[in-house]
């Protein structure tokens, strides 16, 4: 099998800096709405759409042997938007904030002026206190996106079908884009310096300021304000980075050995919203489109003479031992959300002592 030599973007540097730079779309929320019903509970019907098909994940391997069959059959999520999460700082967190504050897909209206109408994007209802103090909300997946879980289908009941030779030969993830010109999944690949970012979103004349959180290879997080959110409509706000420098003969040259160099991604892990003290608080509705950036590519691609991977494996066993670790994490965090699920109580009403019906079963 013909192989690819990774050379380092910076190596080449002399050739232009502008060359390597793209523009990908980390994340479009309006590719992660409900598409298939899957049962969640014993009481759950599984009629109703309450998973996102292309995104689901069965997390029942991180389950004990405690569970029966039927039981690891319910354990499975996505990233549809009805799954995503608020977190609120200390001095945010009461009993009502955290009861009311959720995400929601929203429903984009047809005659909406812009080409997503119709669609239907992240909503988001934040409960910020109403006394004069700092507080701020982060929205995150319901699980770590994983970098390193292999690209399969998912059928209608959202289990994962074997991997086909095709999509083993493609390298590509569960959460990269289908193709260059897809939107991703919350994971970008060959990722080098990121120059600027985009977030899509309607303003509601809140003063809240607004950061998109990204991840790396190297498991570094980082914010990145994108500014404040006092404007009505639709809007793309944008961060530049300050410190990129377009001119290559003022760059610092590094050469990294062109193998066993895995390739370096970015990862989408929630936006944050911060309220001044000084500011308004109570209710902070937003909604959110899309996450786009432009980058340098850290690697470039071309034909190599020996395939090095075939030979030595190293980036295959690196990239599995990261996919389990990742899988461990993820799946423990599910299964206590899944214990804490069927724990909790169904009934919303008392049966009544004095209704007929009831003395009669009685």
């Amino acid at each position: 099998m013909k192989k690819t030599l990774v050379l380092s973007a910076a190596a080449m540097m002399l050739v232009g800096a502008s060359a390597f730079a793209k523009e990908s779309t980390l994340i479009d929320f309006t590719k992660l709405d409900a598409d298939i019903a899957v049962k969640m509970s014993d009481s759950d019907d599984g009629s109703t759409p309450n998973q996102n098909k292309r995104t689901v994940m069965d997390y029942s391997i991180a389950a004990g042997a405690t569970y029966s069959q039927e039981q690891k059959d319910l354990m499975k999520t996505s990233l549809y938007l009805g799954e995503w999460e608020v977190e609120l700082n200390s001095s945010a967190r009461n009993v009502t904030s955290l009861g009311l504050s959720q995400v929601k897909a929203a429903q984009v209206s047809e005659n909406a002026k812009v080409p997503f109408a119709g669609s239907k994007v992240m909503g988001v209802r934040v409960v910020f206190p109403e006394g004069a103090f700092n507080a701020n909300a982060k929205i995150v997946p319901p699980f770590t996106i994983p970098a390193y879980e292999p690209y399969t289908e998912a059928d209608d009941s959202g289990n994962r079908q074997p991997q086909t030779d095709e999509q083993k030969a493609s390298g590509r993830t569960l959460f990269e884009a289908d193709d260059d010109e897809s939107p991703a999944y919350g994971i970008v690949k060959n990722v080098g310096t990121i120059r600027s970012i985009s977030v899509t979103t309607l303003g509601m004349n809140f003063p809240h300021g607004l950061y998109v959180l990204l991840g790396d290879t190297d498991g570094n997080h980082r914010r990145y304000f994108m500014g404040y959110l006092g404007f009505d409509g639709w809007k793309q706000l944008t961060w530049n980075n300050p410190d990129y420098i377009s001119e290559v003969r003022t760059r610092e040259i590094r050469v990294y050995p062109v193998y066993p160099r895995g390739l370096p991604f970015a990862k989408f892990e929630g936006f944050q919203v911060t309220r001044d003290a000084a500011h308004v608080g109570g209710d902070f509705i937003g909604y959110f489109k899309d996450v786009k950036i432009i980058y340098d590519k850290a690697e470039l691609t071309s034909e190599r003479d020996i395939a090095d991977e075939d030979l030595w494996g190293i980036v295959t066993k690196k990239e599995k031992a990261r996919q389990n670790a990742e899988m461990t994490r993820f799946g423990n965090k599910q299964v206590n959300r899944y214990m804490e699920r069927s724990k909790m109580a169904t009934e919303k009403e008392f049966t009544s002592s004095l209704s007929t019906e009831s003395s009669n079963a009685q």
